[in-house]
């Protein structure tokens, strides 16, 4: 990949490009900080399996070697001389719809597979050979460090996620975006819920910028490892704010909000305002368009960096059941995580 005159060591990074749609409006369920791991692969000798799931962008770095050859930043299997091929099973971060796929061959150059197909399944438990597979990715063609960006028009439910490369080589990265699916009929009507939660279908609708940081971050669990596990906007010239909305999992009486700065510490907000609807119609660009027109949930409120920010019910203003909330920055800068708690509410109340 790299040219012999670069100095061993010299980390080359990916090239840039476009992302379609579902890249931006959904999250990756095989992410390894959600949860997702490779649970069986057939063979991973020259790079591990688990590598695929990583958040970090690929990267090819000159002159490094391992015990099994050249180290790549994915996962790379033996060259097959049987005539069969190979494959990998992950168990996605949480249950959820697919809505697109991305099989990276970044960096894999004179070792990328030449073709891959994906299967999915829903399976509570480990998948076994009784395990009924569906294919949603057909045997497609891949080329040389490459994206592969495959969107789906599908509303199954899957747990497991099967790549085929056929028929052996490296992927750096396999990406699968979708919406988590939560089965809300089963839960305790008076509990509060983080709604806003990945985990429980909170998703980011839309935003006006994120040149330093992705929104998907704010709805991760847990608290973000560093500055770069967050959202965070450019530097504002002129009037105005940043702002992200966000779907909520379910409708929800909002009883509890956080608003974490974790890490931002010379770059988070001055301030934060929240509005928030009961949205129950149109389409995300017209829930966009609307949003600035909401009325306020949470009215501005000062940040301090670096730390978690509550606000209880007795500081919320009483909207009744909502569907969505819109975070403003005011004007800009960094937030690590924004939680929503609430009871639920009946759809379309």
């Amino acid at each position: 990949m790299a040219a012999p005159h670069m100095p061993v060591g010299t980390v080359i990074n990916a090239p840039s490009v476009e992302f379609p749609e579902f890249v931006n409006r959904y999250a990756n369920l095989a992410l390894d900080d959600f949860g997702a791991e490779v649970i069986e692969c057939s063979d991973q000798w020259f790079g591990e399996a688990n590598r695929m799931l990583q958040s970090a962008e690929p990267v090819f770095i000159v002159g490094k070697f391992d015990d099994h050859g050249k180290w790549m930043d994915g996962w790379e299997t033996r060259r097959r001389r049987d005539g069969g091929h190979d494959y990998a099973v992950i168990k996605l971060g949480v249950s959820g719809v697919i809505k697109g796929i991305d099989i990276d061959t970044s960096h894999f150059t004179g070792n990328f597979p030449p073709a891959a197909s994906v299967l999915a399944c829903y399976c509570e438990d480990t998948p076994d050979e009784s395990t009924v597979w569906t294919e949603i990715v057909p045997s497609t063609t891949l080329s040389p460090s490459t994206h592969h960006f495959i969107e789906l028009e599908d509303d199954r439910r899957w747990t497991h996620c099967r790549l085929n490369i056929y028929p052996d080589g490296g992927v750096a990265r396999f990406r699968v975006y979708g919406q988590p699916a939560t089965d809300w009929t089963s839960k305790d009507p008076d509990a509060l819920y983080e709604v806003s939660a990945l985990a429980n279908g909170g998703r980011i609708v839309g935003f006006n910028d994120a040149h330093f940081g992705v929104p998907f971050r704010l709805v991760m669990p847990g608290r973000g490892v560093n500055m770069g596990d967050g959202w965070e906007t450019r530097r504002r010239r002129e009037p105005g704010y940043d702002w992200v909305v966000v779907e909520l999992g379910h409708p929800v009486i909002v009883e509890k909000i956080e608003v974490d700065t974790a890490h931002f510490k010379g770059n988070y907000p001055d301030r934060v305002s929240i509005q928030a609807a009961n949205v129950s119609y149109g389409t995300d660009q017209s829930t966009i368009t609307q949003a600035m027109f909401w009325p306020v949930l949470l009215r501005e409120q000062k940040m301090g960096p670096d730390k978690q920010h509550f606000y209880e019910r007795d500081q919320l203003e009483e909207l009744g059941a909502v569907t969505h909330v819109k975070l403003n920055m005011h004007p800009d800068g960094g937030v690590s995580r924004l939680r929503i708690w609430g009871r639920l509410a009946k759809k379309g109340s």
